[in-house]
């Protein structure tokens, strides 16, 4: 029992639980950091995708050998490796081998490997793979030195700690990562521009701006137009962090009778088609697109989204930019080039920096495996100069391997052979010794002999070093160059888009021309369309109509009752035309005593002059009479026997009012003298003795005043004669005004 206790006592650890957890969250950070979320700076990649390019290389699947079953690879490489689930490891090897997600593809996918659409792969017991060309450069050289190994989670293997990396994989693939407190997003980009920027780079000290107008953005593997504006994508290379504006690629294609449809044939990246296609068609469900009709998925091994439109009227600059706006045809990838600079350290780099670290990490690639070879080349000659001494000599070297004991050490004695030298002649075959000729001898030590020197300037020489990594680059931008299939850019540098010249959110509300009827008694009712025949209109019996408006369904009305409220009311909810429609009531709350004083179409931003039977009005903004429930808003305030008389919109170019009571007495003022008011009473326009306030028209003194006349209109000759001040008592109207008081 004793035994126990100790044991249990050794186990205890008196230490503060804050400074436990700091320690262990912090030893958990850099180890999501270092060895999960953050890709290398020199070979671009994440240990789970190095891992299985190093245990696909084991297994020799170069690109001209046949594939094996995924789950092989996926097996090694959690068996010797990555010590993590074989789901984690395949989604990885899967996401390399797709070539929507990787602008270069590092591994060569037999079998369904997933599709834009956003569809799974097939289990990894159906699917075969290999490496592609791109993934032997990143690991040419590995078994040449060009890098450092350490030893698997067991301790049975080695591991690359990176990767050699001839290809500059972390501009070219892009990547993208979150650790703990940190991410990474960085986008794939054209391998013919980062060789160029590299090549300026190596001819001069080149600035990042400089490098930006060869690398003039991100190259999607899905194509896209990249619409960000040039000083942006310039701050985000020098700054490590910004973001690129992507949108769709799309044509035109006419129809017969003048009909169009639009054709998208590239989506942003990492767009899921499928789900793009939902997304529209929820749209055109929810009326959010009124301007589009239909859309339909025409794809097949290329992308073809045919969008429909509802008319052939419809602009297609106007529902692309609705699209752009309301879905993933236009999408921003954001850019933070958080890395490990030499796999330790992260850091945010800009352009210049990424570009100047993979150099540097083929610089010392080159010097590692330069001196690996300077080692076999020295031992070769070595070799060869000892094989030199058995040919000259050839009788008495088997005489000494024939008969002494130890024909090593005599060997050694007789002709001054070094050990190695001694041990490569008595481990050549007997068959060997016929071949023996002096001049094949020669000829390679001469040749292996310009190579040392050649390997030795190089190692020597920093300036030798660079030519050979400029040589290297210009060998890359060859191999990919413009006129091939991974060369050529995919994703178009367009314009930044012009700001649309109307409301887009207006546009795309669904508008119908409406007219609203609403009669003497107050049933209101929406037919639709313009141009309507009055007579063709019927009412109740006992009823008459009141007023017509030609409307939109998108417009709102502006209901002023006797009792001084304004009510507003949607067109689009207004009852249909069918019958007599319904009550006004039942939509607004006039009350018992009040009834309909005018109906007007709301204008935002302008200004209305109300007035009610006994001469007082006041002017008021069109905004601040717009009521938000159905009991409206009191604006105008009236008592006794006094109701509200009317309103009407004041023009921008009016400075005039005319009014008239219904003691046929007009007066003419200018509207500065009425006051602008948000609610009361207002102030005395015209004086009466008998009658009230009739009608009132507000009017351009330059332009004139006009009053109905017959069928037509009739102007004012000379208005001085009723020009006067507010609240005077005005003189009778000119000969042929309306019996009826009013202008209009």
């Amino acid at each position: 029992m004793g035994r126990k206790e100790s044991i249990v006592e050794q186990q205890i650890v008196d230490q503060p639980f804050g400074e436990i957890l700091s320690e262990k969250y912090l030893s958990y950070a850099l180890s999501t950091i270092m060895s999960r979320s953050l890709p290398d700076v020199r070979d671009g990649l994440k240990p789970v995708h190095r891992r299985l390019l190093y245990a696909m290389y084991q297994l020799k699947l170069n690109p001209d050998t046949s594939p094996k079953k995924s789950a092989r690879v996926v097996g090694d490489v959690i068996g010797k490796f990555h010590p993590h689930g074989d789901v984690a490891v395949y989604d990885a090897m899967v996401r390399l081998a797709q070539d929507f997600a990787q602008r270069y593809p590092l591994v060569d996918g037999q079998g369904n490997f997933g599709n834009i659409d956003g569809d799974n792969a097939a289990a990894m017991r159906y699917t075969e793979a290999r490496l592609t060309d791109v993934a032997l450069l990143l690991l040419d050289g590995i078994n040449e030195d060009a890098v450092d190994f350490r030893p698997t989670y067991d301790g049975s293997e080695n591991e690359p700690i990176v990767l050699p990396g001839g290809f500059p994989n972390l501009l070219a693939n892009g990547s993208s990562g979150i650790a703990v407190g940190m991410a990474t997003n960085i986008p794939p980009h054209n391998i013919v521009e980062l060789c160029e920027a590299m090549e300026l780079m190596l001819e001069k000290d080149a600035s990042v701006k400089e490098l930006a107008k060869i690398v003039k953005g991100p190259d999607f593997p899905t194509g896209g137009v990249l619409v960000e504006g040039k000083a942006e994508i310039l701050s985000a290379y020098e700054t490590g962090k910004g973001s690129f504006r992507t949108r769709a690629r799309w044509k035109q294609e006419e129809l017969p009778r003048g009909l169009w449809q639009i054709v998208v044939t590239e989506i942003p990246y990492q767009v899921q088609k499928s789900k793009l296609v939902e997304r529209i068609a929820e749209l055109i469900n929810l009326r959010k697109l009124p301007m589009l009709e239909d859309v339909r998925d025409e794809s097949a091994e290329d992308i073809r989204l045919v969008l429909v439109p509802r008319s052939k009227t419809v602009e297609p600059e106007l529902l692309m930019e609705a699209l752009f706006r309301h879905t993933d045809l236009e999408t921003r990838f954001g850019l933070n080039m958080n890395v490990l600079d030499k796999g330790i350290v992260p850091k945010v780099m800009n352009l210049k920096e990424v570009l100047q670290a993979w150099m540097e990490h083929q610089k010392e690639v080159l010097v590692r495996r330069s001196h690996h070879r300077l080692e076999k080349v020295l031992y070769r000659l070595e070799v060869l100069e000892g094989y030199l001494i058995v040919y000259l000599n050839i009788d008495k070297v088997i005489k000494i391997i024939r008969e002494k004991d130890d024909p090593k050490k005599e060997l050694m004695k007789a002709f001054k052979l070094t050990e190695n030298q001694a041990e490569a002649i008595l481990n050549m075959r007997l068959r060997s010794l016929r071949k023996l000729e002096e001049m094949e001898i020669r000829t390679e030590h001469d040749s292996l002999s310009k190579e040392r020197d050649e390997l030795q300037k190089l190692i020597k020489s920093e300036d030798r070093q660079w030519t050979r990594i400029k040589k290297q680059i210009k060998q890359l931008k060859e191999d990919f160059g413009a006129n091939s299939a991974l060369g050529k850019r995919r994703t178009m540098i367009g314009k930044t888009p012009a700001p649309v010249a109307v409301d887009l959110d207006e546009a795309l509300i669904e508008k119908e021309p409406v007219t609203v009827i609403c009669s003497a008694k107050g049933w209101i009712r929406a037919m639709k369309g313009h141009g309507h025949n009055p007579k063709d209109f019927k009412y109740k019996d006992g009823d008459r109509g009141n007023f017509v408006i030609e409307v939109q369904t998108t417009d709102k009305l502006l209901v002023l009752g006797t009792n001084g409220r304004f009510y507003t009311l949607a067109c689009d909810k207004l009852p249909p035309g069918r019958g007599f429609g319904e009550p006004l009531r039942l939509t607004i709350d006039l009350g018992n005593d009040a009834d309909i004083a005018n109906i007007m179409t709301f204008a935002p931003e302008t200004r209305i002059l109300v007035a009610s039977t006994d001469g007082r009005g006041f002017i008021v903004k069109s905004d601040d009479v717009l009521a938000q429930t159905k009991n409206g808003k009191q604006i105008l305030n009236v008592d006794g026997n006094v109701e509200a008389a009317l309103c009407t919109y004041i023009a921008p170019d009016h400075d005039h009012v005319a009014v008239i009571g219904k003691n046929r007495k007009m007066l003419v003022f200018t509207l500065a003298e009425i006051p602008e008011m948000t609610r009361g009473r207002g102030v005395m326009l015209q004086k009466y003795k008998d009658g009230g306030l009739s009608d009132a028209k507000t009017f351009n003194w330059k332009s004139g005043l006009t009053y109905r006349y017959a069928s037509g209109e009739t102007m004012v000759g000379d208005l001085n004669p009723w020009l006067g001040e507010r609240a005077q008592a005005g003189k009778l109207p000119p000969n042929g005004f309306p019996k009826s008081s009013r202008f209009s």
